[in-house]
């Protein structure tokens, strides 16, 4: 799992990258249309209410752009950037220092939030209400209730499981945005603008092909765009043609809707040992040695999206669609 190059969860190589690339305000910031035309809308109001943003909640699958969707929201509103993220955050006290060190309209962002510790949680609950964090000082009957008034913030939390997020934590948000895949088309524009500023030369049919097989996410169409490079700097002539894309993706073993050895071998499994299925997660976990919490969360996503495989009671089923990809004859149903 942590070697393989085509999840969009995010690994070391990718910070290097996704850095220099990152675009700065919302005009560089290709797709999303309605979650940019929203967010421009609110920070437009806030700015000549000379007031904070009402906390930002922005959730969706990895690798679709929330950090850089952050820095942007910073950027436009003109305010200092803060950054830290849930596990990171270990007790009250940590949250409370942080949050005291905020100036006036500052940006805090907290990836991962939906792994706040609970009583972290609580501590945030009246500093994004309210702007105050609530102490109790002292013990026994002498014990009482202190509240420290914060400066105005703006919380902007993102998590790849909004789901997880207690009700009383998603009720404080004001915006609340959910990012979707990216088209071809606007991955096409991305995979351009990433080259230009790595400076080298793309084709539209490579530029394309990437976008094909990048599973609708822009991390990784930059993670492709940077190897298929480095191949064309060594084998060709430092163009990136679709001749060149194509023999990069094929020796990385990415076909052409971006699924890697590893999808192929859950679907096969599912269809030559189990008879297209139903096969139980466990049971298909052992027979691939993978963790079955990884094939559920990493895996299992994108080939339920295409349509490939169906989760049922009785466990996963290859659907028509996965037989049609791998060139495999169905069998014959009663």
């Amino acid at each position: 799992m942590d070697d393989r190059f085509i999840t969009s969860t995010k690994n070391l190589t990718d910070a290097e990258i996704e850095n220099s690339l990152r675009p700065n305000s919302f005009d560089e910031y290709i797709g999303q249309t309605k979650v940019k035309e929203a967010l421009t809308v609110y920070i437009k109001a806030a700015k000549s209410r000379k007031e904070s943003l009402d906390h930002v909640l922005l959730y969706g699958p990895p690798g679709l752009g929330k950090t850089t969707l952050s820095h942007i929201i910073a950027n436009e509103l003109g305010a200092q950037f803060k950054v830290t993220s849930g596990p990171a955050i270990e007790h009250a006290a940590d949250l409370a220092a942080i949050l005291t060190n905020l100036n006036q309209n500052d940006v805090l962002f907290i990836d991962e939030i939906h792994r706040l510790n609970k009583s972290v949680e609580e501590i945030l609950y009246p500093a994004m209400e309210d702007f105050a964090l609530d102490f109790i000082v002292g013990k026994g009957p002498s014990a009482r209730n202190m509240r420290l008034k914060i400066k105005p913030f703006t919380l902007i939390g993102a998590t790849t499981r909004a789901g997880m997020l207690t009700n009383p934590l998603r009720d404080r948000f004001g915006v609340i945005c959910r990012l979707e895949l990216y088209s071809t088309d606007d991955l096409k524009v991305i995979v351009k603008r990433s080259a230009g500023i790595l400076g080298c030369e793309i084709d539209d049919d490579a530029s394309v092909e990437i976008a094909k097989r990048s599973r609708g996410t822009p991390r990784i169409a930059n993670r492709l765009l940077k190897r298929i490079r480095d191949y064309a700097e060594v084998q060709g002539q430092g163009k990136i043609t679709k001749d060149i894309a194509d023999k990069t993706l094929d020796i990385m073993e990415i076909d052409d809707l971006g699924l890697d050895n590893i999808d192929r071998k859950i679907m096969l499994s599912i269809i030559n040992k189990f008879g297209g299925g139903p096969v139980g997660l466990e049971t298909l976990a052992a027979t691939i040695s993978e963790d079955a919490t990884t094939i559920e969360d990493v895996y299992e996503p994108y080939l339920l999206q295409l349509g490939f495989i169906a989760r049922t009671p009785r466990g996963r089923v290859a659907m028509p669609p996965a037989y049609e990809h791998l060139k495999i004859t169905p069998p014959e149903k009663d």
